[in-house]
């Protein structure tokens, strides 16, 4: 350690006295210290053996033989925090190496927090993840065809659900929540473009709906565009209905007279008079 670089820390002593606190062991490093989170530490050379793989919870890998792993190591992290679960399907030609599981250390403290299994066509299938690291699993996602369709929530701890998500073609459409954790809905959102259009309220308990309150700058906008769809459809039909008369001669001359026809308007011929 630098004299130079030592001395602002011991302001008001002497230089001698600055020595002599050096020359006392003033600069033996401390004891590690980490922070720790539970069964994680943020020292990675701490990391703990056991990583609580969230994918050995749902296919039980350590105990098999049928999976292969690769580790790798992400962005920070100096050793691996990504683990991927390999297995062999198929027969002959059709035989292939497929990813089933994929697991992240996310915060790197050493413990896995994130995990997501795929079909035999590699699309994404579930998803768990621990977002609060806590160490308790607190959402939960569903995909189908690999598109996200479903997602719960735990946001009081206790290992239940109280936020049910559904999604259309990856969008929010429609959100369910618990507010008193009693298991049972009670907020209904209704979303259209990921926007809150309106939201029903049991104030009741009894799992029905009491108020719905709306986005009425929404349903402004929803009924304007309505209703300019509705114009355009219509001077589409009458653009097609003018077309069709132009292009076709029969429908042009309907109605006509023909020729040689004595015109019945025509004014008759005055008489003179005596």
């Amino acid at each position: 350690m630098k004299l130079s670089r030592s001395l602002p820390m011991f302001a008001g002593l002497s230089v001698l006295a600055a020595l002599t606190f050096l020359a006392c062991g003033g600069d033996k490093p401390q004891p590690k210290t980490a922070t720790v989170t539970p069964g994680g530490t943020k020292d990675q050379s701490l990391w703990p053996a056991d990583d609580k793989s969230l994918c050995n919870q749902a296919l039980n890998w350590r105990n098999s033989v049928e999976f292969d792993l690769q580790e790798t190591s992400g962005p920070g992290a100096l050793k691996p925090n990504v683990r991927r679960i390999y297995r062999t399907i198929g027969e002959g030609d059709q035989r292939k190496h497929i990813v089933v599981c994929r697991e992240v250390d996310t915060n790197l403290d050493g413990i896995k927090d994130a995990m997501r299994t795929f079909n035999d066509k590699g699309e994404a299938k579930h998803e768990e993840v621990d977002s609060d690291y806590d160490g308790q699993v607190d959402t939960w996602i569903n995909f189908v065809d690999g598109r996200l369709a479903e997602e719960q929530n735990d946001t009081n701890h206790d290992r239940k659900p109280d936020v049910w998500k559904v999604y259309q073609e990856g969008t929010v459409s429609r959100i369910k929540r618990d507010r008193n954790f009693d298991g049972k809905p009670d907020v209904w959102e209704i979303y259209v473009k990921g926007r809150l259009e309106r939201m029903g309220v049991d104030e009741t308990g009894d799992e029905r709906i009491d108020r719905w309150d709306r986005d009425d700058l929404l349903r402004q906008q929803q009924e304007a565009e309505e209703q300019k769809k509705r114009d355009a459809e219509d001077a589409a039909k009458a653009a097609s209905s003018q077309t069709k008369v132009e292009d076709d001669p029969a429908a042009a001359d309907a109605g006509a007279p023909k020729a040689g026809a004595k015109d019945a308007t025509k004014a008759k011929p005055k008489t003179a008079t005596k």
